[in-house]
């Protein structure tokens, strides 16, 4: 029996001015990780936040953070965010010159490792980083901004990313963000994955719709 899949809403589509309510009521409402976008308006074309904010915001949580940085170059970061309250810190392959050391500077510091693949970077990106990762995620719109539509490309993708942590033996979550819907979340699950990020999806309709929003995403 697999794992029931988990629900990281992106709090890049909740109510800026109310962060730590919002965070709050999503965990009320079921919500397994916070998802913290960071963007730099640089390596993606958006400015979200920083350190400071998610410094902010970890008292109002008791759920882990799962901090995907979109910033290049990451590697003067990671220590911040990592003091800030991550628990989980997602990279990608083209924000520094050597991934491999990335990873192994945010194990050493105690938080969990992850690699994040673009709709146009190629699933081989990982095979050289399987025993460094705690998450591989895969991105099904092409970073920045939410509400974009799902990439159905991507799938197959998810599928071989499923295909190499099996054959890995590792416990490596399997993560899908970008125009996750009741209906993409279905394929999601179906080709392998078991996080899904959902951020215009979770936040649609206020707090009251929070609990239904999740739990329709779960299948």
């Amino acid at each position: 029996m697999a794992a029931p899949v988990r629900i990281a809403p992106s709090i890049l589509s909740a109510d800026f001015s109310r962060l730590g309510a919002e965070i709050e009521a999503i965990e009320r409402a079921g919500a397994d990780l916070i998802h913290v976008d960071v963007m730099d308006g640089h390596f993606v074309p958006n400015i979200t936040i920083g350190p400071a904010v998610v410094k902010a915001l970890r008292p109002h949580a008791k759920k882990p953070f799962d901090v995907h940085l979109m910033i290049s170059p990451v590697d003067p970061y990671i220590e911040a965010f990592a003091d800030a309250g991550a628990d989980g810190i997602t990279v990608h392959p083209e924000a520094g010159p050597h991934v491999h050391r990335t990873l192994q500077l945010i194990r050493s510091l105690g938080k969990k490792p992850g690699v994040v693949l673009n709709p146009g970077t190629p699933i081989d990106a990982v095979d050289n980083l399987m025993d460094l990762v705690d998450l591989i995620l895969i991105m099904t719109v092409n970073p920045g901004f939410g509400g974009q539509s799902f990439i159905f490309s991507q799938l197959k993708k998810i599928e071989a990313a499923r295909e190499r942590i099996s054959k890995s033996g590792r416990n490596i979550a399997l993560e899908v963000d970008g125009g996750v819907t009741p209906e993409t979340a279905k394929q999601a699950i179906a080709a392998g994955a078991d996080v899904l990020v959902a951020g215009t999806s979770v936040f649609k309709g206020g707090p009251s719709a929070y609990a239904a929003n999740i739990q329709a995403l779960r299948g």
